[in-house]
């Protein structure tokens, strides 16, 4: 298939022959461990490189033996969808003294292993780069004593270390996110909508611990994805007389009419003076003041079970690739990096800056210096907070500032899970701000018959968690009836505009930015949120919805995959949707494990089908016996689902059988992921905060109105990268193919050959973008804070 266009460094120079890796889990468990543990031996194994599993984590490096075995290609398939780790892990006692990491060090040099990918917590992290440190010194004890010889201890005389972090706690400074902890909010997340029903259902008050001894990250962004009217954290423990504010703001909820509360605590949580505060001791205060049905419910090891998320999928198997890549480069003077993500892009940081920082979050804790904790966790961390207190407490009228300006809120195109809780961000940021909020129904339709009407703080209560679009959204575009807008516009005096919605909401933004000369009304701040699955709005890397149709497409080609176990051999092809934007096929089929995905934007023809063929025909013959392509809805006008399921069956006859599934509208549906949940709150209340900052500039004080129509007035506030942007919609125009609806240039291409690569397809990959060794950086200026968006 061809490649994309763009400046490419292949990495055939960087051979892995000769050279060995060992990789290992260590510490606690976590979803996705498996995903990365696949990608190093599939990456290693392609590079040329000899791989082996280390059992049981640094006990079985300590143990030797069978607990290092290498690794196949066929032995790391059918693991990516497994929770946990199948190779093992375990706390070593014995790996901390010295006489230990000796003994490890044998096992490893009797296997020529001098290359050691760890994917474990700070702990298991910091114990690798001393074992690093030590390491000459450990060769020269073992030649003393007669273990290796003197051309052994020049032949493996360095040891390099490359890091990955897996803990589902997120409390791993210098990434945005670590392996495991988008799935354990996907747990934490299905537990309290559950509850949820239920506590409607008898007025109930629900306490629910959540796991972070030492850190909040759970706690606080579960709290955010679902609303829950109080938080309790490590990091910042809440002022004294928290318990009367607390009970006052339940029985506040309770008088709006609301049946249920939520309260959520880190199992870590304590008061200012550094005293535990317990669920059991937070349901008694409830009962005491307030006599309400209170229960306790505590997630516990639910947090670390299940299936790996999408995300965890994919960002496992990018640091998988990029671990091994670093390997390959690293020299005798390159200190142990750890492999992590800052905003959508794989970045290296020195390991002990990393574990350093980590430590000085825990320190000043102890010290009770808790806005310096708050700091230190980083920015992503710190919105987060700011953010959860924001929409969660709400304050009285009269600390409101009376701005009166009056703004509306609407979805545009297609339904995409997260686009409620993207109007519930804007509605309560609005008003916080001293806004009026008006929510027009049904795109721009309803905006044109005047459906508009003010929306208050109450009315946006428990929207977070609900799918689809309860404003109602219609694909029109305000072209044919912007006299009717305008004059809606002038009638409810609205002064801004937020349009949440997909690639119809993009070219809604145009239209109205093109009639400015012509409307005065349209001459307002204008601010478009993307929200659809497809993924297909330019300026952005991410759409609030794609993550959650990802999960939606991953869970069934898992469990259709599954259908075919013990059965003979078969091939599953499964279309996806997206219109001509490949995201959904590509993407999902990185994260589904999938053979090959068919897109618009990478043109094949009968060859490459051919050769797809011919590839799974290999694959059959050995012990994987299940194949899976995905094929986007409209990548080819001739080559359809049928016509890809009947040349399979045909060519495929007598080795493997065929089987087809259209997703549909399934993909559209469903609760939005606690990803989505979170994307759309904090790019939503950034928005609402921009929107603030515009009318001000643009309000003309002697005519009493607000004015603007410059280009940066109209804006898309997407991720670039490391970036959330707010572009001018004019200047995105040339990145657009109007025709196909898609931008011209995306960056998922780029994690194409990563799928192909992991499906043993001899391939190029570029490396360019691959990170290069940076340094932690205490306090990002906001403006390049992409991790708002984890």
């Amino acid at each position: 298939m061809a490649q994309p266009d763009g400046k490419k460094i292949f990495f055939e120079n960087l051979s892995g022959a000769g050279k060995a890796i060992a990789v290992l889990t260590s510490g606690g468990d976590a979803q996705g461990m498996n995903a990365a543990v696949r990608a190093v031996v599939r990456m290693g194994l392609y590079v040329g490189a000899k791989v082996y599993f280390i059992h049981e984590g640094y006990q079985g490096m300590v143990d030797g033996g069978e607990n290092i075995k290498e690794a196949t290609w066929e032995s790391v398939s059918s693991m990516l969808q497994v929770g946990g780790t199948v190779i093992g892990s375990a706390r070593c006692k014995e790996f901390r003294s010295h006489e230990g990491r000796l003994k490890a060090a044998h096992n490893l040099v009797q296997h020529g292993i001098t290359n050691l990918c760890v994917i474990g917590g700070d702990g298991s992290l910091t114990g690798a780069n001393l074992f690093r440190e030590e390491w000459s010194g450990l060769l020269g004890e073992l030649a003393e004593q007669g273990l290796i010889d003197a051309d052994a201890v020049q032949k493996y005389s360095a040891l390099h270390i490359v890091g990955m972090v897996g803990s589902i706690d997120n409390d791993f400074c210098g990434t945005d996110m670590t392996i495991g902890t988008d799935s354990a909010l996907h747990r934490i997340i299905e537990v309290v909508d559950a509850i949820m029903t239920t506590a409607q259902s008898h007025q109930r008050t629900f306490v629910l611990e959540v796991m972070g001894r030492h850190c909040g990250y759970l706690a606080l962004v579960s709290a955010l994805a679902c609303g829950a009217d109080w938080v309790l954290i490590p990091e910042m423990p809440p002022e004294d007389g928290w318990e009367d504010k607390m009970c006052e703001k339940l029985s506040a909820n309770r008088a709006g009419m609301k049946r249920l509360n939520i309260i959520i605590v880190a199992e870590g949580a304590i008061d200012r003076n550094n005293a535990p505060i317990t669920t059991d001791y937070v349901k008694d205060l409830v009962v005491k003041c307030l006599g309400f049905d209170t229960r306790v419910t505590i997630l516990g090891h639910v947090q670390r079970g299940g299936t790996p998320s999408a995300f965890d999928r994919i960002l496992a198997s990018r640091m998988g690739v990029e671990a091994v890549l670093a390997l390959l480069e690293t020299t005798a003077n390159t200190p142990a990096c750890v492999v992590s993500l800052c905003g959508n892009q794989s970045v290296r940081l020195p390991l002990m800056e990393c574990v350093q920082m980590t430590q000085e979050v825990q320190r000043a804790m102890d010290g009770k210096r808790f806005e310096e904790a708050v700091k230190l966790r980083g920015r992503s961390f710190e919105n987060n907070l700011k953010t959860y207190k924001l929409l969660a407490h709400r304050k009285p009228e009269s600390e409101l500032p009376v701005s009166n300006f009056n703004v509306a809120v609407l979805n545009v195109g297609a339904p995409a899970a997260g686009m409620n809780a993207a109007v519930r961000s804007a509605v309560r940021v609005g008003i916080s701000e001293g806004h009026k909020m008006f929510a027009v129904s049904d795109g721009f339709e309803g905006f044109y018959k005047g459906q508009i009407k003010e929306i208050k703080w109450a009315d946006v209560g428990g929207w977070t968690g609900q799918g689809g679009s309860l404003l109602g959204t219609k694909r029109t575009l305000p072209a044919k009836h912007i006299d009717k807008i305008a004059e809606q516009m002038r009638m409810h005096n609205i002064n801004a505009l937020l349009i949440v919605g997909g690639f119809e909401a993009f070219e809604s933004l145009l239209q109205l930015y093109e009639a400015r000369s012509a409307y005065e009304e349209l001459c307002i701040p204008m601010c478009m949120l993307p929200a659809t699955i497809s993924n297909n709005v330019p300026g952005t890397d991410l759409s609030i919805g794609a993550d959650t149709a990802l999960n939606a497409i991953v869970e069934t080609c898992d469990r259709i995959k599954q259908s075919a176990s013990g059965t003979k051999r078969r091939v599953f092809i499964i279309e996806t949707m997206g219109g001509y934007c490949g995201y959904l096929a590509s993407v999902g089929g990185l994260a589904a494990g999938a053979d090959a995905a068919y897109i618009y934007e990478e043109p094949f023809d009968i060859r490459d089908l051919q050769a797809n063929v011919e590839h799974l025909t290999e694959k059959m013959k050995t012990s994987i016996q299940r194949g899976l392509v995905l094929r986007n809805e409209n990548c080819n006008e001739n080559y359809t689902t049928d016509f890809i399921y009947q040349l399979y069956s045909e060519e495929g006859r007598g080795v493997f059988d065929s089987r087809k599934n259209v997703l549909g509208h399934m993909q559209q549906g469903g609760a939005p992921s606690p990803f989505d949940r979170n994307f759309g709150t904090k790019i939503s209340a950034k928005a609402m905060q921009w929107i603030s900052k515009k009318l001000l500039e643009t309000f003309r004080h002697d005519e009493g109105r607000v004015f603007a129509n410059t280009e940066e007035s109209c804006c898309l506030l997407g991720m670039r990268r490391r970036a959330l942007v707010f572009q001018p919609v004019v200047q995105l125009k040339d990145e657009t193919d109007f025709v196909h609806r898609i931008p011209k240039e995306q960056w998922w291409l780029k994690l194409r050959p990563l799928m192909k690569i992991l499906a043993k397809y001899k391939t190029t990959f570029d490396v360019s973008d691959s990170g290069q060794l940076e340094h932690v950086v205490r306090n990002r200026p906001k403006e390049s804070d992409a991790s708002v968006a984890i």
